[in-house]
C-alpha cells in the first residue's frame, strides 16, 4: 500500500486540536514522496522543517534607515529580543553611536553591516520558531498614522519567540480614522492574519491603548467599532495594557510602508452570504433589464405603430389620452398597400414613407449623385419630394447631410463673418512696442526707390519711414541702427510679418544683442500687425493725392506725408501724435501767415516767459499720457464689441479637424478649383486665435482660425450605384 503524500497526511492531521499538538513531533515519522510543501505556516521538505519566508517577508523587505529616528525604531524592535542575539551590544555599537547628541547622521559601511547582522538575527532562529498549542499566544500590535503593525510570539521559558511579523498600509479611508479605530483596526488585521494559528487557543493582546481594555463591554460606541468588535468574539482574547517603549517591535512594523492590493477584511461572514446573495440577484435584474432593452431598441421603423393599428386595430398601450387623440388624426393621412406605407401630402399626392436605414441612401441619391447636383436643403428635399418618397424629419435631415458633404465644405470663400474674436493690442508706455512693415513696390520707381519702410508706435501712433531701392534687411537693420534707436532708444517688442527680410540671422542677431523680442504675425493674416497696415493705407492716401502727375516724385513728398500724419488727430488717442510726444501742438506756417495768437502774443523772445510756459507743459503732459491711454482703451474696447457682434463664432478644440483656406488662390484662381485643402488635425489651440495644425507628414505649423473652418468628416462618394433589387418591406 502506498504512503499518501505530506500534504494530505499534515493537512489532515491539522483539522483537530489533538492532532495539531502531535505533528511538530510526529513529521519525522511521515514518509515524503513530493519535493516539499507548507503546512501550518512552516515549509516541509526532506530536509525536515524548515522556516517560511512569507512569514518574515516583512523584515526581509526592511528598508535602510535613514534618520535617527529610523535607527531609533529599529533598535527598539531588536533590543526587545537582545537575550536571543549573542554579543548584541557589540554588534549594535555602531548604531547606537548615531544616537548621540551633536553627531552628524554618516550611515557607513561599518554600521551597514551591523544593521544586516541584526536584521538577520530577527528572521532566524531562536528568535523565529514553531507554533506550539501547549502555550497560548501573544500578540503584540500597534498603529501609525499610516500603517499597522503585528507580531505573533509565544513566551516559553518566560523568553517570548516569534512565530510572524504583519504590516500593512492603511489607505485613505483608514488613514482618517480616529486613534481608537486605527488601534482596533491593528488587532482585527492581526486576527485576520494569524487566524489559522490562533483559532482555539487562548490569546494574550499587548497594546500600548489603554481605551481598548474597556471597549469590548461598551454598548454606546461607534458602529464601526461595534462591528470590529462582534468579529473578535469567536476568539478567546485577554486585552494586556503596554507602555509604548516597551512595545517597540510592534511600533517599529507599523511605521513600515508595505504596499498590498488585497484590502484588510473586517466583514462577517454572514454579510459575506448576504452580499452573494444580493449579488445574485442584481445580476437577475440587470439580465431582466437588458431583455427589455432588447426588446426595445429593436430596430423597428418609425411608422411600425401606425401599421400595426391600420392591420389589427392595436393602439399602443403606453399612449396617453393626448397621443392617443393625436395618432388618431394623423393615421387618417397613411394608406397601407402591403409591403408598402403612403402618405398623402398637403398637394394629395401619396409618397412612400422611408425607414431610418434608407435615409442616408436616399439623400446620396438625390444630392451626390449624378443628377443631385450638390444643391441646398431646400433643393435637396425639394428633389426627394418629387421623386415620391417621404419621411417626418426630411428637411432636418437633408439639412445635416448637407453639412457634412465633402464637397459642399470645399467651396465657398471666407468672409470678415468667419474672423476670430478681436484681441487688441494695448500698450502704455511709449516706443516700447514697434510695428514695421513694407509697402511696395512703387510703379514708377522714385530716384531709384520702390518700396518705403514704414515703422510706428503702437501708443502715440508715431510714424517713421524711409524709401528704400528693394526689401531686404540691410533696409531693416539701417532703420533700426539710425532711426528707431538712436531717437527713440530700446523697444521692448518689435511685431512684423513672416517676410524673409525681417525672418532671418542677421536681423535675428540685432534684435539679441540689444535684448529686443521679436513677435511675427500668423502667415496671411494681415490683422495681427494691424496698426502698421492702417498706417500704411493713410501714408498711401496721402501720396496719392499729394504726387505729380507722372508719380515719380513720391520718393520726396514722403517727408511732407509723415509731417501731414504727425499732426492729424488720431481718434483712439485723442490728439495728433505730435501733441502727445512732446506735449504741446506743432506750429505751422499757417498760423504765422494767419496771425494766430501764439505768432501775435506769444513770439516775442521771453526766455523767461518761454520757460516757465514749458515748464507746466512738462508737468501736464503725464496728465495727457494717461488719458490717451483711457480713450485708447475705450476706444478698442467698443471696436472688439461692434467688430464680434457681426461674426460667427468658431469653437474649435484640440483633436478636431479641420478645412484651411488656401489664401494663394486669391491671386491666381483656377477655374473649378476648391479653395479649401484639407482636412487637417488640430494639434493645439494656442491664444488670441491662432492653431497649431498637423499635416500629413506629422509636422506642425500654425495658423489663425480665421482661415480655418470645422470639417465633419463625412467621406465624399466617389459613385452612387443604384440597386436593382426591390426594397426592404415595410
Amino acid at each position: 500500500m502506498e504512503h499518501p503524500s505530506p500534504h494530505v497526511c499534515l493537512t489532515c492531521a491539522g483539522c483537530c486540536r489533538g492532532v495539531r499538538r502531535q505533528t511538530s513531533t510526529q513529521l519525522g515519522e511521515v514518509p515524503l514522496h513530493g519535493s516539499r510543501g507548507i503546512v501550518l505556516g512552516h515549509k516541509i521538505s526532506e530536509k525536515g522543517i524548515e522556516l517560511d519566508r512569507a512569514k518574515v517577508d516583512v523584515m526581509l523587505q526592511l528598508p535602510v534607515p535613514k534618520t535617527v529616528k529610523d535607527i531609533r525604531s529599529f533598535l527598539g524592535h531588536a533590543g526587545f529580543y537582545r537575550r536571543f542575539i549573542k554579543d548584541f551590544s557589540k554588534i549594535a555599537r555602531p548604531l547606537t553611536r548615531l544616537l548621540c547628541k551633536e553627531t552628524d547622521f554618516e550611515f557607513d559601511e561599518e554600521c551597514h553591516k551591523s544593521w544586516t547582522l541584526l536584521k538577520d538575527a530577527l528572521v532566524s532562529a531562536p528568535i523565529v520558531q514553531a507554533p506550539n498549542w501547549d502555550h497560548p499566544f501573544e500578540i503584540m500590535c500597534d498603529a501609525s498614522d499610516y500603517a499597522v503593525g503585528a507580531v505573533l510570539g509565544q513566551k516559553i521559558d518566560k523568553k517570548l519567540n516569534v512565530i510572524y511579523y504583519a504590516s500593512k498600509t492603511m489607505d485613505d479611508a483608514q488613514c482618517k480614522y480616529a486613534t481608537t479605530e486605527k488601534e482596533l483596526l491593528a488587532i482585527v488585521f492581526a486576527f485576520e492574519k494569524f487566524r489559522s494559528y490562533i483559532v482555539g487557543s487562548k490569546v494574550i493582546v499587548h497594546t500600548d491603548h489603554a481605551a481598548l481594555r474597556h471597549i469590548f463591554a461598551k454598548k454606546d460606541t461607534k458602529p464601526r467599532l461595534l462591528r470590529w468588535i462582534l468579529l473578535l468574539q469567536e476568539f478567546d482574547i485577554e486585552v494586556v495594557d503596554k507602555k509604548g517603549v516597551e512595545n517597540g517591535v510592534a511600533d517599529h512594523l507599523c511605521r513600515m510602508r508595505v504596499e498590498d492590493m488585497i484590502p484588510i477584511n473586517d466583514s462577517m461572514p454572514e454579510e459575506q452570504l448576504m452580499a452573494i446573495m444580493i449579488l445574485k440577484e442584481s445580476f437577475d435584474e440587470k439580465v431582466r433589464l437588458e431583455e427589455v432593452k432588447a426588446l426595445r431598441d429593436e430596430n423597428l421603423p418609425w411608422y411600425a405603430d401606425i401599421v400595426n393599428f391600420m392591420v389589427s386595430g392595436e393602439v399602443p398601450s403606453s399612449f396617453d389620452a393626448y397621443k392617443r387623440k393625436k395618432f388618431f388624426k394623423d393615421a387618417r393621412h397613411y394608406y397601407w398597400d402591403e409591403p408598402y406605407l403612403y402618405k398623402r401630402g398637403p398637394d394629395s399626392i401619396y409618397r412612400r414613407c422611408i425607414a431610418e436605414e434608407d435615409v442616408q441612401g436616399v439623400l446620396e441619391h438625390c444630392h451626390g449623385s449624378a443628377y443631385g447636383g450638390h444643391f441646398a436643403t431646400f433643393k435637396t428635399a425639394t428633389k426627394v419630394l418629387q421623386s415620391g418618397l417621404w419621411w417626418p424629419t426630411l428637411f432636418k435631415d437633408a439639412a445635416s447631410f448637407i453639412t457634412k458633404c465633402d464637397p459642399c465644405q470645399r467651396k465657398g470663400s471666407i468672409t470678415k463673418r468667419d474672423e476670430m474674436p478681436l484681441n487688441p493690442i494695448l500698450e502704455v508706455e511709449i516706443f516700447d512696442v514697434w510695428g514695421i512693415d513694407f509697402m511696395g513696390p512703387f510703379k514708377p520707381a522714385s530716384n531709384g526707390h520702390n518700396y518705403i519702410l514704414v515703422a510706428v508706435d503702437y501708443v502715440s501712433k508715431w510714424i517713421e519711414a524711409i524709401p528704400c531701392p528693394a526689401c531686404d534687411a540691410k533696409v531693416v537693420i539701417k532703420l533700426f541702427r539710425t532711426i528707431i534707436f538712436p531717437r527713440y532708444g530700446i523697444p521692448r517688442v518689435v511685431i512684423s510679418d513672416g517676410g524673409s527680410h525681417f525672418i532671418n540671422k542677421v536681423f535675428e542677431k540685432l534684435m539679441k544683442s540689444y535684448g529686443v523680442k521679436h513677435k511675427v504675425a500668423t502667415p496671411y493674416h494681415p490683422q495681427t500687425s494691424g496698426q502698421v497696415e492702417v498706417s500704411n493705407r493713410q501714408i498711401k492716401v496721402i501720396l496719392e493725392k499729394t504726387v505729380s502727375f507722372t508719380r515719380k516724385d513720391w520718393s520726396t513728398r514722403l517727408d511732407e506725408a509723415l509731417w501731414a500724419y504727425r499732426t492729424a488727430y488720431k481718434t483712439p488717442i485723442g490728439r495728433s501724435p505730435f501733441n502727445l510726444l512732446y506735449g504741446k501742438d506743432c506750429h505751422l506756417p499757417v498760423e504765422v501767415e494767419y496771425k494766430a495768437l501764439w505768432a501775435v502774443k506769444m513770439l516775442n523772445f521771453d526766455i523767461k516767459a518761454a520757460q516757465e510756459r514749458r515748464l507746466m507743459n512738462l508737468f501736464e503732459l503725464e496728465e495727457i499720457r494717461m488719458n490717451a491711454y483711457e480713450n485708447s482703451l475705450i476706444y478698442k474696447l467698443r471696436t472688439k464689441a461692434a467688430h464680434d457682434k457681426l461674426i460667427r463664432l468658431k469653437d474649435f478644440k484640440a483633436g478636431d479637424s479641420v478645412l484651411l483656406y488656401n489664401s494663394k488662390l486669391r491671386l491666381f484662381p483656377g477655374k473649378l478649383r476648391s479653395k479649401w485643402a484639407g482636412p487637417f488635425k488640430i494639434h493645439e489651440v494656442l491664444p488670441y486665435g491662432s492653431l497649431t495644425l498637423l499635416n500629413q507628414e506629422g509636422k506642425e505649423f500654425t495658423v489663425n482660425g480665421h482661415r480655418c473652418k470645422p470639417y465633419l468628416g463625412m467621406t465624399p462618394t466617389e459613385e452612387i450605384i443604384t440597386p436593382l433589387q426591390d426594397p426592404t418591406p415595410a
